[in-house]
């Protein structure tokens, strides 16, 4: 059987609590943030050492969060989630050591992908609020906890600009270092060990081959765009990782206790909450990837678009996206808390309202009011979709298996941003670029205001996928038994249902 666990007690919030939730929201910056400061450092880091594979920099820390996650999750439910939460904020301050450290570029790609085990912070964060925290402030905590990433949008750029411009590159990584040490001490001593363990076995060939996959379909759309979709290496990957991905699915049928269960997996509660977050992931990643294009492009080209503000100067428009984030986040945690309103109404209306935004935004986006206006729009329903997802979770999983569940779901959450922007781009650049001399552009390139147009009314169109999937899920979701294990075919038969 898996082992009991008592439900805290108290319903009030108390001072740890909220150091507590604190800590963990700080930790979720640290992660929100990363890879804009990595982003903006990157021309300095190539230059330094002297590189063209600037892009390994950003793509390791991804692949090696998306790859680890679903056998982080299986340890977290078996052994403990502060232990792998700690575990992996632990490994990621000595990556961002390594990196701090780096002689060589190669040093400093292996201290970055040490530091993509932040990734699996997100869900291991919320799963432990839920073991750990009163049930009465769960639904506001979680929904904190994954909205209030957005704050550090708005200071990011002047704090990122300062230490790079005073200290040089290497301070980027040393903020880290500092800032998950910190943060580390603080949730050890804030926040307790959740009681829920699921007696289980390790399953190493299901997390090499579902790691494997992950790994060479991320590849493959990573570099895609630079090597060519038809280039060898790009196919072998991309072929090599559905193959494993395809082998996985068949390993975890016949092994007993498998990484991932199926039967979980499957059922719609799951399945659709996992592809709604992608979907929802996709589209939030591609608009804070089109915004600042769309509003850094200098004016003087006359393409319809543009204000040529500098990356301090678009904290502006960042801001209504970043402090709408967190109220939305908070409108979600108090009527699921509170008002008893369904995870899956208010993941579609945010759903709704980030293709609004998009829409609104790919109609009319030469007037600053007009752009503030619509990342207001945009963010609110971007707050309100990230704090539905864990919520949604809560309800469908019982305790034992929402890491691992959660795991999946971190997992699209990772792959849907790296295969969305490519299907823009690859739009972008086929159709779309703008014929400015490359004299008077400096290398760089820029669309035409219809491309933007049909950028933003993909990622609108992508919302809306996201909102038919949240309309599809269960009305009423049931929760699923807590597994058995040793169970025989017909307790199998109830625990699949």
């Amino acid at each position: 059987m898996v082992a009991t666990h008592s439900t805290p007690t108290g319903e009030r919030w108390t001072p740890r609590l909220i150091l507590s939730l604190g800590s963990i929201v700080l930790l979720l910056e640290m992660l929100a943030v990363s890879y804009m400061m990595i982003s903006t450092a990157l021309p300095s880091i190539a230059a330094h050492y002297q590189t063209t594979q600037g892009a390994w920099l950003l793509t390791s820390f991804l692949l090696v969060g998306a790859v680890t996650a679903p056998l982080i999750g299986k340890l977290a439910d078996m052994f403990g989630k502060r232990k792998a939460l700690l575990g992996c904020v632990t490994v990621a301050a000595a990556g961002s050591l390594l990196s701090a450290l780096a002689g060589s570029y190669a040093v400093l790609i292996a201290g970055r992908a040490l530091t993509g085990l932040l990734i699996p912070c997100l869900f291991l964060s919320y799963s432990l609020i839920r073991d750990v925290f009163p049930a009465k402030t769960v639904a506001l905590a979680v929904s904190i906890a994954t909205s209030g990433m957005g704050l550090i949008a708005i200071p990011a750029p002047f704090l990122t600009g300062w230490l790079i411009d005073n200290h040089g590159f290497r301070s980027i990584f040393w903020f880290f270092v500092i800032g998950l040490a910190v943060l580390g001490v603080l949730i050890s001593l804030t926040t307790a060990e959740s009681s829920v363990r699921l007696r289980s076995r390790i399953d190493p060939l299901g997390a090499l081959l579902l790691g494997g996959g992950i790994a060479g379909v991320l590849i493959a759309v990573s570099f895609g765009p630079t090597w060519g979709w038809r280039d060898s290496s790009t196919l072998a990957y991309l072929a090599g990782g559905v193959v494993l991905l395809l082998a996985w699915l068949a390993t975890a049928r016949m092994i007993r206790e498998p990484l991932i269960d199926l039967a979980v997996l499957g059922r719609r509660s799951v399945l659709l909450t996992t592809l709604g977050a992608g979907l929802c992931y996709g589209a939030s990643g591609l608009f804070t990837i089109l915004l600042p294009m769309l509003a850094m492009t200098p004016a003087v080209f006359g393409l319809g678009y543009g204000f040529g503000v500098s990356a301090e100067g678009f904290a502006i428009f960042q801001a209504p996206v970043g402090l709408m984030v967190v109220v939305g986040g908070v409108l979600v945690g108090l009527l699921v808390g509170r008002r008893d309103v369904r995870p899956r109404v208010l993941m579609a209306v945010g759903m709704l309202l980030m293709a609004l935004g998009f829409t609104l935004t790919a109609v009319a986006h030469d007037s600053k009011p007009l752009l503030i206006v619509f990342a207001g729009i945009f963010g609110t329903g971007m707050g309100m979709a990230y704090a539905a997802i864990p919520n949604l979770l809560i309800e469908a999983v019982p305790p034992q298996l929402q890491a691992t569940t959660a795991s999946l779901v971190g997992v699209s959450q990772s792959v849907f941003p790296a295969i969305l922007p490519v299907i823009a781009f690859t739009v972008l650049n086929n159709s779309y670029i703008a014929p400015i001399p490359p004299e008077l552009t400096q290398g760089a390139v820029f669309y035409l205001d219809r491309g933007f147009t049909i950028a933003f009314l993909i990622g609108a169109a992508t919302a809306l996928i996201g909102a038919a999937v949240a309309v599809a899920l269960p009305r009423r979701i049931v929760q699923l038994s807590a597994p058995l294990v040793g169970a025989g075919p017909e307790e199998e038969a109830v625990f699949a249902r």
